[in-house]
């Protein structure tokens, strides 16, 4: 039993998985923001997403209340973790579950694929988990001779289209139903030719899919949204029954779980049933709500096995600042209204977590360096932070990981010698005086009127440079 986590290692682990960005944020962004129709598709999920959430939350009048709550418990759960975690073993292990320990993704990856082979299965049906995307599960399956079945539409969309999810909840929000049309005629075992791009009519095609894999898969592999320490209770929430099917059909079942997703009572729970449907799909309550504790003979799977996942989030623990990422209850609201991310889309991010959490959460689990572009991609306007149900202050991570990232360069650079001489100058009133007096030049200068000559033009191609007054304040008090 590994409990490497507890220790808090100030380091991320081996074997982060899919966390990794290969090439920066901004030569991503700039080849998305040329496909205009990933645009239209991103911009009419995104609105229509945002008016459906808006639409319910303004119909609770405690939401806010709810969110401090939510805030709360979450601040609880990580200044008492090892305990926590360790009632919630003991829970499950007294209701006949196991419980294992996972320090990275490599382990992880190595304890799920035991246990697969285990059962003597070469196929495994999955519902919709990040953990698992993040640790790469599904290709360490591969490798070892085993198939894993995506049954969430959304992620069938995307393992068919041999594609990679672009958003937290819906993860094919980039392909509109002409496309999945096209992917299902070309990918789908048995699929009807006359197949048309109706939203029914493909629901009911992967519905067909699907419905051999559930009934003929020995093992499933979930994620979980939450764990309840006192209990030993684990809760999935969906909306479509795919996970109620893969919760209670097979002989087997795994959940893989991010150590973080623990509350401590059921009382705790409650909170967070009522901020989470609201905040991402835009319902009052999630359709499948599924709970189970261990297991019961004659009733659901024979043998549960839980996962407890670190792979790096001790190294968050320990920064205080920037575990609030961990309160983060993967409800994409911040996506949903992010400037940036409805703009560039998911695949932008390459990571796991894209959007304006995946900024300061990937960067924090795999090392700031190894996806040091991500805290500068947002403009910091604040309307993640008003949108997360459980308060994450996203803005204060993003300008802590830059700090982190800026701290982190050895070699001066363009912008840390303009910091450092914009200091000194504003420490000098002299200096001061003069930087104010040379400023006013900018009004005859410039691109729009309002710009800079290169190579300060640079930072004015996107943002107008504001016009300095006729008159500074020094000089107006000087003559009065």
């Amino acid at each position: 039993m590994s409990r490497t986590f507890l220790g808090m290692p100030a380091t991320a682990p081996r074997g982060v998985g899919h966390l990794r960005g290969d090439e920066p944020f901004p030569a991503a962004a700039r080849r998305a923001l040329a496909d205009p129709q990933l645009r239209r598709n991103l911009g009419h999920a995104t609105t229509t997403i945002r008016a459906r959430s808006g639409a319910v939350i303004r119909e609770l009048p405690d939401w806010e209340q709810l969110r401090a709550a939510g805030s709360a418990i979450k601040a609880d759960v990580l200044a008492r973790l090892p305990e926590l975690l360790e009632q919630l073993e003991a829970a499950v292990t007294a209701a006949g579950g196991t419980v294992h320990w996972a320090a990275d993704a490599v382990e992880a990856n190595r304890i799920v694929t035991d246990l697969v082979a285990a059962t003597g299965s070469d196929r495994v049906m999955k519902v919709k988990s990040m953990a698992t995307q993040e640790i790469g599960l599904n290709e360490a399956l591969a490798a070892a001779g085993i198939t894993a079945v995506e049954t969430d539409l959304a992620e069938l969309i995307v393992q068919l289209g041999e594609d990679r999810p672009s958003h937290i909840l819906v993860p094919a929000i980039h392909r509109n139903r002409a496309e999945i049309r096209e992917i299902f005629l070309r990918a789908m075992p048995g699929v009807d030719p006359a197949l048309t791009d109706e939203p029914a009519a493909l629901a009911a095609a992967a519905r067909r899919y699907l419905r051999q894999t559930f009934l003929t898969t020995p093992v499933a592999v979930s994620g979980a949204n939450f764990a309840v320490a006192e209990t030993g209770t684990i809760a999935v929430v969906e909306s479509e029954g795919n996970g109620r099917m893969c919760l209670t059909l097979p002989e087997t079942l795994i959940t893989v779980m991010g150590v973080e997703k623990v509350v401590p009572t059921w009382r705790d729970l409650e909170v967070f049933l009522q901020l989470l449907p609201r905040a991402s799909t835009g319902e009052r309550m999630n359709p499948y709500t599924s709970m189970w504790t261990g297991v019961t003979p004659g009733d659901g799977p024979r043998a549960f096995h839980l996962v407890l996942l670190d792979n790096g989030r001790s190294a968050v623990l320990a920064d205080r600042v920037g575990r609030q990422a961990l309160h983060c209850i993967r409800c994409s609201a911040c996506l949903n209204v992010c400037p940036v991310y409805e703009r560039t889309g998911g695949h932008a991010y390459g990571s796991v977590y894209p959007g304006p959490i995946g900024a300061v959460l990937s960067p924090q689990l795999t090392g700031v360096e190894d996806n040091a572009s991500l805290p500068y991609a947002s403009s910091l306007c604040g309307a993640c932070y008003d949108a997360c149900p459980v308060k994450i202050n996203i803005p204060e991570l993003l300008v802590h990981l830059r700090a982190a990232h800026v701290a982190a360069r050895r070699r001066p650079t363009a912008e840390s010698v303009a910091m450092a001489a914009a200091a000194y100058a504003m420490d000098h009133p002299a200096w001061y005086a003069a930087v104010q007096r040379a400023a006013r030049l900018t009004r005859l200068a410039g691109r729009r009127g309002r710009g800079l000559p290169p190579p300060l033009s640079g930072w004015t191609i996107g943002r107008d440079l504001p016009e300095p007054p006729a008159q500074s304040f020094r000089d107006w008090w000087a003559r009065r």
